[in-house]
């Protein structure tokens, strides 16, 4: 019993963790009264649900900028580090720049491209 005594005291610290978080998250609730609780929108009350404003076709969009918004993630580290690992640096970027390639062209042929 003696080898379990700390995996024990660490799901106990958890678990006392846990109820911990959820009465502070109780405590500090907001009330869900409907009325009090709407959305503030410059005082106005809303005049449409808010999950009706965008178009499904913004969600296709938006995954196409986060692939080239994560393809500069990964290009700044890169153009550090590209002289000196040398022409496998340059071999593994054109790869990642296809593979987003890929992506682009499979966005337009689906018509993520389109605003009509």
């Amino acid at each position: 019993m003696q080898e379990y005594a700390g995996a024990l005291t660490l799901l106990v610290l958890v678990g006392a963790a846990v109820v911990g978080l959820y009465v502070v998250g109780q405590w500090a609730a907001v009330s869900a009264d409907p009325l009090r609780a709407a959305p503030f929108s410059g005082g106005l009350l809303p005049s449409e649900h808010p999950l009706s404003r965008y178009h499904a076709r913004w969600y296709a969009m938006t995954l196409v900028f986060l692939a080239f918004d994560l393809e500069m993630l990964f290009m700044y580290p890169w153009a550090l580090v590209v002289a000196q690992v040398g022409p496998s640096a340059v071999i593994e970027m054109f790869g990642f720049l296809a593979m987003l390639l890929v992506g682009v062209v499979y966005a337009w042929r689906e018509g993520a491209f389109r605003w009509a």
